[in-house]
């Protein structure tokens, strides 16, 4: 493996969506936006949803995907990504996550307690984002 290249590893509970060489990555953390290259501090930190950037060589366009949260590993070598839910950007269905929008909007309507309309208001919030990630395609 090249020098300025680091093993990368994106897995969600269902597969295992990238296992490559990279050359950056860059990934939604809980503080902002963090950069991953080779020779990086080790780390483990919170991943919030949103889009994760991989960039195989210098100068490539990235690849992206959509997360639904989890925790990064970092060292020096590697870099591993632990998502709750993970789907390549280009495959995000605008208008079918426009339509759970409204039908999350309509359950909260008739949600009586407070856990269920909590549980309504995460998936809207995670919606929500995903809809940003399509758009932004």
């Amino acid at each position: 493996m090249s020098m300025n290249l680091f093993n990368f590893e994106l897995v969600s509970p269902d597969k295992v969506l990238v296992s490559e060489p990279a050359w950056q990555v860059v990934i939604p953390g809980e503080e902002g936006y963090f950069g991953v290259r080779a020779g990086h501090m080790s780390l483990i930190a919170a991943v919030r949803p949103g889009v994760v950037e991989v960039f195989m060589k210098e100068g490539d366009a990235p690849k992206k995907i959509f997360i639904a949260g989890g925790f990064a590993d970092v060292t020096a070598t590697n870099c591993t990504l632990l998502a709750e839910q993970a789907v390549n950007v280009s495959d995000l269905d605008a208008v079918q996550i426009e339509q759970d929008i409204a039908n999350i909007n309509e359950d909260l309507k008739t949600a009586s307690d407070m856990t269920e309309k909590t549980i309504l208001h995460k998936k809207l919030q995670l919606a929500s984002i995903k809809l940003l990630a399509a758009k932004a395609a």
